[in-house]
């Protein structure tokens, strides 16, 4: 069965991530059957990082901020999450919808496709991030 997502309810979701004037920091878009739906949505990376088990697949969009003591900027980044057990033929799937998902989320600084729950931690994402970020005035103080 051919994938859909609800446009526009995603979109409400991941222009509430953007809006600076929300405290939101993370959407989550999910499967409901084959449509990709809204998922959720919060300030707790931690929470984020709960729905993320074992038999999932989704994606997220997540808001950080990243910088040092002279700049300070918020990056968005764009995460795939699937669980290991998860059947292979919806893994295959992921891909394809993606594509779908990048129709709504356009703006993002890097994408991580995880697999691995050690990969969700915060620090790494926000490293990552960061290498992705340019200037980093941090550096010449080490």
């Amino acid at each position: 069965m051919e994938s859909q997502i609800d446009k526009d309810g995603c979109r409400v979701a991941y222009e509430d991530v953007r809006d600076d004037n929300t405290d939101s920091n993370w959407a989550v878009f999910k499967y409901e059957g084959s449509t990709i739906v809204p998922g959720g949505q919060g300030t707790d990376y931690e929470e984020f990082k709960k729905l993320c088990t074992d038999d999932t697949r989704l994606y997220a969009y997540v808001r950080v901020t990243t910088g040092d003591a002279m700049s300070r900027r918020t990056k968005f980044t764009l995460i795939t999450w699937i669980g290991e057990n998860v059947p292979a033929l919806k893994r295959a799937k992921i891909s394809i919808d993606k594509t779908m998902v990048k129709e709504i989320v356009q703006n993002f600084a890097k994408e991580f496709l995880v697999m691995d729950q050690k990969e969700l931690e915060e620090g790494y994402i926000i490293e990552e991030l960061r290498k992705a970020g340019g200037a980093n005035y941090d550096a010449q103080a080490e």
